[in-house]
């Protein structure tokens, strides 16, 4: 049994194009500039382990032809991460069945606060979804095949998000602009580092692309993806300006853990 890690969507916050149709520097007859928010999914035989609800759930799901979801993780409390929960009550529709959330403390509180009524029951509807408080590592199995997710935090601007390592195997840290010393060690020689790289230029809350390269000498994985990527960066000139160890992220991309 393979797992699949697919990138549902690599787009900063407001997506690529903005709402009002603003492409920046990215080319729009690239299809690959066209970029939703961040979310992933872990695909394994016939479970599928989701990782935030991005806005544009949905429309990910449809695309990639996801017909069911039995678990989701999420990184952190912002809204690209999280506002599109309300499309996971189809599955509980389905189902018959809470589906299990994972979250730090943080996220917990602003989840439990924002959408209440997906976590307890109202007049109208009944609670689809159970949440549970996010363990430093997650252990389940599936058919023949053991899955381990461990949950790391690192910096995000002024608050911590949770970075995702899959069978010690696959990183995944989609809002970040720093890993603690204390645990780069995890993240050396992964076969997929899946990391943040909003722009060119400095930002408070993202790594940029230089750190990046700095970062990927340091910790030598074989192949690093970058995501949460800004309309600042077209996939054609990001791409040439790479080596090739390093490729940008473009929705849909999937790879085999």
């Amino acid at each position: 049994m393979t797992i699949k890690f697919i990138i549902l969507g690599c787009g900063s916050s407001m997506g690529v194009p903005r709402a009002d149709g603003y492409f920046g520097n990215c080319d729009p007859k690239n299809k690959m500039n066209h970029r939703s928010r961040c979310s992933a999914l872990i695909k394994a035989y016939k479970k599928n382990i989701l990782i935030d609800t991005s806005p544009d759930l949905r429309s990910q799901l449809l695309k990639n032809k996801v017909k069911n979801i039995d678990k989701v993780l999420y990184s952190h409390k912002h809204a690209d991460q999280t506002h599109g929960i309300n499309d996971l009550r189809i599955f509980y529709l389905k189902n018959k069945k809470k589906i299990e959330v994972y979250a730090d403390t943080i996220t917990e509180k602003y989840l439990k606060s924002n959408f209440k009524y997906c976590f307890s029951k109202t007049i109208d509807y009944p609670p689809i979804l159970k949440l549970n408080k996010m363990p430093k590592v997650l252990n389940f199995k599936i058919k023949d095949k053991k899955i381990s997710i461990r949950a790391i935090h690192v910096k995000h601007g002024l608050i911590d998000s949770l970075s995702f390592i899959i069978n010690n195997k696959c990183a995944y840290a989609s809002d970040a602009n720093y890993i603690y010393k204390k645990d780069l060690k995890f993240f050396k020689r992964m076969k997929f580092l899946i990391i943040d790289c909003l722009r060119y230029k400095a930002h408070p809350s993202h790594f940029n692309l230089n750190q990046i390269i700095d970062l990927v000498e340091y910790l030598k994985p074989k192949k690093t993806i970058l995501t949460n990527l800004h309309s600042d960066m077209d996939y054609k000139v990001l791409k040439k300006k790479l080596p090739r160890n390093i490729i940008p992220a473009y929705d849909g991309l999937s790879l085999i853990i």
